[in-house]
């Protein structure tokens, strides 16, 4: 896999940005659609002032822009910049669903080749879990 280091920078700003509960709700708030400072900071008990610096880092890591039609200026989500976010998710995710599955057939194999040996080798190792549970 190879890494491309300001898609990296990248998702570490977006995932950064999420990381804060306010600027989610900014998020939740903006899929359903634009929305002016005032409106979004209608939900929260928090000065104006601070809402724009929530959507001033949304806007940094991508997540959000703005446009201007005439004295207002809406904050739109970018739709594109969370499906990245979520592809890289989903890549990860895929790639652990693949070991399990790999160990799930390892498993099922090694059940129809004997199932006293698989069974016993599970005893022991359910055995030396409860020994170093036990010293600790």
């Amino acid at each position: 896999m190879i890494v491309d280091p300001t898609e990296d920078e990248r998702l570490d700003r977006a995932f950064l940005a999420l990381a804060d509960p306010v600027r989610r709700r900014i998020i939740a708030r903006l899929s359903r659609g634009p929305a002016t400072v005032n409106e979004l900071a209608e939900p929260f008990e928090i000065s104006k002032q601070a809402v724009s610096r929530h959507i001033q880092v949304l806007e940094h890591a991508g997540l959000v822009t703005r446009s201007r039609d005439a004295q207002r200026r809406p904050v739109h989500l970018d739709p594109a910049r969370l499906e990245s976010l979520t592809a890289w998710i989903d890549r990860h995710r895929l790639i652990h669903e693949q070991q399990y599955r790999s160990l799930d057939a390892l498993l099922a194999t090694e059940g129809t080749e004997g199932t006293e040996g698989a069974a016993s080798t599970r005893d022991d190792t359910i055995i030396v879990a409860r020994t170093e549970d036990a010293g600790s």
